[in-house]
């Protein structure tokens, strides 16, 4: 009997349609378009606008889509794993909200956090729900509505992010397509440079907790930078050795999408040239666990059946890690 992979079958994305460019964001806080691309590569990102509405929306938008493009129901889906850093709600899980609103009624969900590696953590455990043999369609989804949490008078975060939501279905694969190996790591010490003081158990929401702004996102920009850029280039360099993968073998780099110079230096350290790099930094900014999604989103026609892809991210906390899989299907 073959061996079973879990192999992504179709992706999906969507971005609102507001666009905050850098020349707004000139009028809002001490910055500049030439300081921001410079730095970061962004040249605009997408806000999510319109009262009531939260990740799961976009979300709707993403997997009604993706569900199309299969052709498939949404009552076929056994499984939503929901990859986000902005959850509708503490509770119930996002993932519970999105399978109501797309009427995914037969399956079961839960929300995984861990900041923008969320999206690589989730593709590795629903690969393993379907290599198992437990499940045969596995929605895994990453999106944050990064406006929600973010300071617009904090210039060292409000220029980075912004919204959007991407998703993959991973399905059984007996050719060896799919999810080859993976290489995923954490380290808590982190929390201190990259995260959200206020809103966990640690620190409710009080008066005092909102006025000192402890329920944005706050990052120690040269710590994290440091961090980021020597282990997602490492551990994607790493999953290559291990597989014996030469630059000429990797069809695509697929990386998350915070820096432009993280992602010089992952491709670099890796011997693989910007051609072969997926890059959508520019237009969207960080959209932290939906950056990779959106990626496989854009570049798909351009994907061919066997190529080997490697996703790399590092997160918040800190997190990080690196995918290789084979690509499964020809999209044209």
């Amino acid at each position: 009997m073959s061996k079973i992979h879990a192999a992504i079958t179709a992706v999906n994305g969507y971005v609102p349609d507001y666009v905050l460019t850098n020349a707004e964001l000139e009028t809002m806080v001490d910055t500049s378009d030439e300081w921001i691309t410079s730095r970061t590569g962004i040249k605009e990102r997408r806000i999510l606008k319109g009262e009531g509405l939260g990740t799961s929306d976009m979300a709707v938008h993403a997997v009604n889509g993706l569900l199309k493009k299969r052709g498939i129901d949404a009552k076929e889906i056994e499984l939503i794993i929901f990859c986000t850093t902005t959850p509708d709600f503490t509770f119930p899980a996002t993932a519970n909200v999105l399978a109501d609103k797309i009427g995914a009624i037969n399956a079961w969900g839960y929300d995984l956090q861990a900041a923008c590696s969320g999206f690589l953590f989730g593709l590795v455990t629903g690969a393993s729900f379907v290599e198992s043999g437990r499940h045969k369609k596995v929605l895994v989804v990453g999106g944050d509505k990064m406006s929600s949490i973010i300071n617009y008078e904090d210039r060292t975060t409000c220029i980075i992010f912004g919204d959007g939501c991407g998703c993959a279905l991973l399905e059984p694969n007996e050719e060896g397509l799919g999810v080859q190996d993976s290489i995923l790591r954490t380290d808590g010490a982190g929390r201190n440079f990259l995260g959200m003081k206020g809103g966990g158990s640690v620190q409710p929401a009080t008066h005092e907790s909102i006025d000192a702004k402890l329920h944005y996102a706050h990052q120690e920009g040269p710590t994290v930078f440091k961090f980021a850029v020597t282990n997602m280039a490492d551990v994607a360099a790493e999953i290559m050795e291990r597989n014996n993968l030469t630059p000429n073998d990797v069809a695509w780099l697929v990386p998350h999408q915070a820096n432009k110079r993280i992602i010089d230096a992952t491709a670099n350290r890796m011997g693989v040239t910007l051609d072969k790099v997926m890059i959508n930094i520019e237009r969207y900014g960080n959209t932290t666990n939906g950056t990779i999604p959106l990626c496989l989103w854009e570049w798909e026609s351009r994907l061919k059946k066997g190529d080997n892809i490697v996703l790399a991210a590092f997160g918040g906390g800190f997190t990080w890690g690196s995918i290789y899989l084979k690509w499964a299907y020809d999209s044209n």
